[in-house]
């Protein structure tokens, strides 16, 4: 009798202990995680070659690793008019072009494009075969060979001469000739003194020692402007935003992350321009780089500048522009 007292005891002491169990198992909250999951949205990625490309780079390579938050398609152009109809039909979701070409597509578009970020200041050089250029004063009386007659390169030497006295009409003499040509030029000797962007101008200094980087373009127009130059910057259609914010804003924050890698591994980002033909060889993407003046602004800071840059564009041709400047809401969370 003992015994089986003793078994039944030992018994409900099992059950108790299993029923305890159970209870525990089942009152531990099931925290949820759902609203905080996000689903990758596809998005076609359109960028250019040389300096406006180069930020891109690195989020290409993470986007070929499968190691993004969206899932990207890029398009690599050699030219603005390559990405601006497919970009306007909605084909290119967001695009990475110079600034003044959002304005144009903005005015174009009846208002519909937005500018999330500047990715470039100024990419112009002087170059000088030899070293007597010190200033922008040096430049009077000289013959500068540039590209870009009636493009934005006209219109910044021309800004920069006037704000430093030196009149573009009469002072110096301006040879607009086509890239191929300055390059060819500035590799032969025949230009000596000359205008380039980026990548041509660090191209044309490998290939001729005799060449040196006398002025930052940039730098003149800090000068004597009260804003940055800002050339280039990502634009998408205020309908593509307005339906996928949470992907605009993933992907501003991986191109984000892609911009300060490209500043700080400059070896790694020049193997990966090569590879995507950003630009033609590592070796020269390396040098130019540091150069390129790769940045990330966004917002009120984006707005003040590159507002600054369309009031010089439009007082020289207000068509560079497409034909007036444009509204604040061109520019995405801009106060």
């Amino acid at each position: 009798m003992k015994k089986l007292l003793a078994f039944l005891l030992t018994l409900t002491l099992v059950f108790a202990l299993v029923g305890c169990s159970d209870t525990d198992t089942t009152s531990t909250p099931n925290v949820s995680t759902d609203s905080e999951a996000y689903t990758a949205v596809d998005m076609s990625v359109a960028y250019m070659t040389g300096p406006t490309g180069i930020g891109m780079a690195k989020l290409n390579a993470d986007s070929d690793a499968k190691l993004t938050a969206n899932n990207y398609t890029f398009t690599v152009a050699t030219a603005a008019p390559d990405i601006t109809g497919k970009f306007l039909k909605g084909e290119i979701n967001i695009a990475s072009v110079p600034t003044n070409v959002a304005a144009n597509l903005y005015n174009k578009s009846n208002g519909k494009v937005r500018m999330l970020a500047v990715n470039t200041n100024g990419v112009l050089s002087i170059l000088e075969k030899g070293n007597t250029i010190k200033s922008v004063a040096d430049l009077k009386g000289k013959t500068i060979y540039s590209t870009g007659k009636g493009q934005n390169p006209e219109y910044i030497l021309n800004y920069i001469l006037n704000k430093n006295g030196i009149n573009p009409a009469t002072d110096v003499t301006i040879n607009f000739v086509s890239s191929d040509d300055l390059k060819a030029k500035l590799i032969s000797g025949e230009a000596e003194i000359a205008m380039a962007p980026e990548p041509l101008a660090t191209a044309v200094m490998v290939q001729n020692k005799q060449l040196n980087r006398a002025l930052s373009i940039n730098d003149e127009w800090s000068k004597v402007s009260d804003t940055e130059l800002m050339m280039g910057c990502v634009i998408a259609l205020d309908s593509y935003v307005e339906a996928n914010p949470k992907a605009v804003e993933k992907f501003l924050e991986e191109y984000e992350a892609s911009i300060k890698f490209a500043t700080t591994n400059i070896d790694e980002t020049a193997t990966y321009c090569e590879k995507y033909g950003i630009a033609p060889k590592a070796a020269i993407a390396k040098k130019s780089i540091p150069i390129c003046n790769l940045c990330y602004v966004t917002g009120t800071d984006m707005k003040t500048n590159v507002n600054g840059y369309y009031s010089v564009l439009f007082d020289a041709d207000p068509t560079s522009i497409g034909g007036k400047l444009p509204a604040d809401d061109l520019y995405y969370k801009a106060d």
